[in-house]
C-alpha cells in the first residue's frame, strides 16, 4: 500500500467532517438544505463527492442529526485507521533502512 493513498483518504474524510460540521452548525437555520458527501475510489486514491441533499420543501432546517452524528464517527474512525496504517508503513520502512545501514 502507498502512503499517498492513506493521505488522500484522510483528506477526503476531513472534507466529510467539515461538511458534517457545517450541517450540524446550521441545524437551527430555517430553510437550510444540508450537503452530503460520498466517497469514490479513483484508482487507489479516495475522492469526496459533495452534493446537496434532497430538498423536502420544509421551511425549517433539513439537517438530520440522526444521520450527521454517525457520519462524524465514521469519518473519525476512518482517519484513525489510516493513521495507524501510515505508522505501520513508517515502521516497516524504518526497519528496512536499519537493515541496509
Amino acid at each position: 500500500m502507498n502512503i499517498s493513498n492513506n493521505i488522500s483518504s484522510i483528506q477526503a474524510h476531513q472534507t466529510m467532517m467539515n461538511t458534517n460540521a457545517n450541517n450540524v452548525a446550521n441545524v437551527n437555520t430555517d430553510g437550510f438544505i444540508p450537503s452530503d458527501v460520498r466517497m469514490s475510489d479513483d484508482g487507489g486514491s479516495v475522492t469526496p463527492n459533495i452534493s446537496m441533499a434532497d430538498d423536502t420543501g420544509s421551511t425549517k432546517s433539513q439537517t438530520d442529526l440522526a444521520k450527521e452524528l454517525p457520519d462524524q464517527i465514521i469519518a473519525e474512525d476512518a482517519v484513525a485507521v489510516n493513521i495507524v496504517a501510515i505508522k505501520a508503513q513508517d515502521d516497516v520502512l524504518g526497519s528496512l533502512l536499519d537493515i541496509k545501514a
